[in-house]
């Protein structure tokens, strides 16, 4: 049986490689937060220890563009 992720829209953000608008959604995979654009298909990800490294309160991730 398929592990369903559960996805979230990231409202106001843009892709950084094509430049759209709320189309970024985050999403946890073994452990991993990943960021894509279901635009492009733009991926980038961070272990939970990079984001605890960097998060500060109710934050969920923060994600840099390259």
């Amino acid at each position: 049986m398929e592990h369903r992720r559960k996805k979230r829209f990231i409202a106001g953000a843009a892709c950084p490689k094509c430049k759209a608008i709320d189309t970024m959604m985050l999403y946890k995979e073994q452990g991993v937060e990943k960021v894509e654009c279901v635009s492009c298909g733009y991926q980038q990800s961070q272990t939970d220890d990079e984001v605890a490294a960097v998060s500060q309160g109710d934050v969920i991730g923060i994600f840099k563009p390259e």
